[in-house]
């Protein structure tokens, strides 16, 4: 009995061990619990819709869309596209954003009927599944003139050295994309330097693309089960039963798209700046100022998104102020005409891009250079000539009015002017009925002379 040990430390060992138990046993059942509940989060496919140019206004609403994707927890991003292309940074923006995406990135050419032109070609190239409609067409990717309205120019043959940088520029961005997600690099260069074109069986059977779907459901049940590459490793698509979250444009979409039109940008331009000149000319109740700088910040946001030439806005400034001038110290019309050609010079040079959509409308700059010389050079002109006219009211007008003496004084009297009787003051003596004229009022008292003399009035 003295070799065994006290009871007591076998009911310590034995508590020990049950809380071990306990512990570990609480450890692997929150393990199961947190494992089942995860493969039980519903798959949610985000589905974003643009058919339109690739734009500031479209590339902003690409990428916020993404960032609430990935932040979401969204399995995966399906951008629908019809486009005929668009601007070169807008369309880097959006292709740097799906190469960098924590969550895989479709690009799907829908519904038939639809193309991925230019800039939609390296957007489909950079996506993680490149995917087409029956009757759709990519291609046309020449870094050249393309109407966003749809209507393509002729493609003209690169011969100068810039061209020819571009066109190296734009072979090697888009060879590039296809080295990095396996799909036709050839083809890929001859869209660049020939404008070739496919459609979507063709575009599959040369390794453009990586499948064919007549719409979102039968392309989702394509995905689901495939691989794709992601920057942080391999991801198995699991999209059976998968919600579909359809974005629809917000009002920061529609504002930006609405400003960041050329014309638009270029008429808020102009009514800022007339709001100010008119808000300093006259200040008043601040109308013409508040609209004034609403109008020059919306105008100044689109600008900033939009490929300006600054030296074509520089001039737009400096012709608007030569006109101001021509209107405050008139020059025989050499400052307005300086002023005028200046304006229009710089409203043509404004925008720094081939795109023919991405040009202010030339009716639309010659209306505002007609306005423009005629606000500045003939109303504004006017309105200032009108300050140089004698005032004919108020206390100014009674300055060198006449006047009648009622009867005689010697320094003090009455005197009648301007249909009233007046107390007047006199430095010389005034005879009854005697022309006078009015040299100064104070208060309700008139200084007066006769009114043959002549002494340089205080006005």
């Amino acid at each position: 009995m003295a070799g065994k040990p006290p009871l007591k430390d076998y009911a310590g060992s034995m508590r020990r061990l049950f809380f071990c138990l306990i512990t570990v046993l609480a450890l692997a059942l929150g393990f199961l619990s947190t494992s089942p509940a995860n493969s039980d989060t519903p798959t949610t496919v985000w589905l974003l819709e643009i058919n339109a140019t690739i734009s500031p206004a479209s590339a902003d609403y690409f990428l916020t869309s993404l960032r609430r994707a990935e932040a979401a927890g969204a399995t995966l991003l399906v951008l629908q596209i019809d486009t005929p292309g668009g601007l070169d940074a807008s369309m880097r923006d959006m292709v740097k954003a799906i190469l960098n995406a924590r969550i895989p990135v479709a690009t799907y050419v829908a519904p038939s009927g639809s193309r991925a032109a230019s800039a939609g070609t390296y957007i489909l190239y950079a996506s993680h599944i490149a995917a087409m409609a029956p009757a759709t067409n990519v291609g046309s990717s020449t870094p050249v003139s393309i109407s966003p309205m749809g209507a393509a120019p002729e493609q003209p043959a690169p011969n100068g050295a810039m061209d020819k940088k571009r066109i190296n520029d734009a072979v090697a961005y888009i060879r590039g994309l296809a080295e990095l997600r396996g799909r036709n690099l050839d083809w890929a260069e001859q869209t660049v330097r020939e404008a070739a074109n496919l459609s979507a069986s063709d575009a599959l059977e040369q390794g453009v693309i990586d499948l064919i779907a007549t719409d979102l459901d039968r392309l989702l049940a394509k995905l689901h089960g495939r691989e794709v590459q992601l920057e942080h490793g391999p991801l198995t698509l699991q999209l059976e039963n998968a919600e579909i979250h359809r974005l629809e444009p917000s009002w920061r979409y529609e504002l930006l798209n609405l400003i960041t039109d050329p014309n638009v940008a270029y008429i808020l331009l102009m009514i800022g700046l007339y709001g100010l000149i008119l808000e300093f000319y006259n200040p008043g109740v601040g109308i013409a100022g508040v609209i004034g700088v609403i109008c020059l910040l919306l105008a100044g946001f689109a600008l900033h998104m939009l490929p300006i030439n600054y030296a074509g806005l520089a001039l737009i400034l400096v012709g608007v102020g030569l006109m101001v001038a021509e209107a405050f110290s008139p020059s025989f019309g050499v400052l307005g005409v300086g002023g005028l050609a200046a304006f229009v010079a710089g409203s043509v040079l404004l925008m720094d891009s081939e795109l023919p959509g991405y040009q202010v409308s030339l009716p639309l700059i010659g209306a505002f250079a007609a306005s423009s010389a005629a606000i500045f050079i003939f109303v504004v002109g006017a309105a200032l000539r009108a300050r140089h006219i004698q005032v004919v009211s108020g206390q100014e007008a009674i300055i060198g009015a006449p006047a009648e003496a009622l009867a005689d004084f010697d320094g003090q009297g009455r005197v009648h002017a301007l249909g009233e009787n007046w107390h007047a003051i006199s430095d010389v003596p005034i005879k009854r009925g005697q022309a006078l004229r009015i040299t100064a009022i104070d208060e309700l008292t008139v200084h007066v002379e006769p009114a043959g003399e002549q002494h340089p009035v205080d006005r």
